[in-house]
């Protein structure tokens, strides 16, 4: 008997290729979608929603034996912008969830900003989005996963910097020694699956990235674009003060024109921070089968 999976995100950059991929595994999935949509396959069933409409999550969670939660949002001009999706859309199938005769198990895609809640109104909303989770802890089987920067093919935050670096050109925020990590999709993905194969309930948080020792740095991601594209590279730093006035003024002009900005002082903070690393361990001393595969020299070229 085919198994169901509720995924919220699902149109969105992680969650499109993991539903591609749950329904290649054979189950069958129910997605929330705000706009109609329609399906070729009884493999995918659409539930027309958001996070603040609770009969379109009951709907989507009713008789699932897990529940993938991707939905958030990266970009905002406010702290309330980010809470509206990543807190208050995070406690609202949460309060769905608890209602129900037999608790799906439920896995949470938070971020490695979550561990520097004090960076930004990001990071403090996925932070306290994580919160709402624990705070229900004994109700639920849950899992956190924090993966770090997320890139690969229909990605829209990484792709303009590995499109500048194409051209000869890596801007430089912060110091040429911080340390940071990357996952490929398919590997994030990859590690979703395993949690869902996993017999035994796994609880807590988890980090996840490439796997590269020590991360990757400012002067490693120039190395490795000059290997792959066989042409100079050139790292262009910018001042601290000249990037704190773009996101000031980026953030002042998406309230007068009602956008979200993805850069604004809080975005700086993140990307100045000097680690960005993660500890793959734990997690795959609980997955055992899953391993992260894709290195970024491999795709580089795939990925622009």
């Amino acid at each position: 008997m085919r198994k169901l999976v509720a995924v919220t995100g699902a149109t969105g950059f992680i969650g499109s290729v993991l539903i591609q991929r749950l329904i290649q595994d054979g189950w069958i999935v129910r997605a929330l979608t705000r706009t109609i949509r329609f399906s070729d396959t009884e493999l995918i069933q659409w539930i027309q929603g958001d996070l603040e409409d609770l009969n379109a999550l009951h709907r989507l969670v009713d008789g699932v034996a897990c529940v993938i939660h991707c939905a958030a949002t990266v970009k905002g001009s406010s702290f309330q912008e980010f809470e509206r999706t990543n807190i208050t859309g995070t406690e609202n199938i949460l309060h769905i969830l608890v209602k129900q005769k037999l608790f799906p198990r439920f896995l949470l895609i938070s971020s490695l900003a979550a561990r520097q809640p004090e960076l930004s109104w990001y990071a403090q909303s996925k932070y306290l989005s994580e919160q709402k989770l624990i705070e229900l802890s004994s109700q639920l089987q849950w899992t956190i996963f924090r993966p770090t920067a997320v890139y690969g093919p229909g990605d829209k935050e990484m792709k303009p910097l590995f499109q500048s670096i194409h051209r000869g050109f890596l801007p430089v925020v912060g110091k040429m020694q911080n340390r940071f990590g990357l996952i490929h999709v398919c590997d994030l993905v990859s590690a979703i699956q395993a949690w869902l194969n996993s017999k035994n309930p796994i609880n807590g948080i988890f980090e996840l990235d490439d796997g590269t020792p020590d991360g990757y740095s400012y002067q490693s991601l120039k190395v490795i674009a000059q290997q792959v594209w066989k042409r100079t590279v050139y790292c262009i730093v910018i001042p601290d003060l000249l990037i704190r006035c773009i996101a000031l003024i980026n953030l002042w002009f998406a309230r007068f024109f009602q956008y979200s900005p993805m850069l604004t002082p809080g975005k700086v903070n993140e990307l100045q921070h000097e680690d960005w690393v993660c500890n793959n361990t734990p997690l795959t001393n609980a997955l055992p089968e899953w391993h992260p595969r894709i290195r970024l020299q491999d795709v580089l070229s795939e990925v622009i």
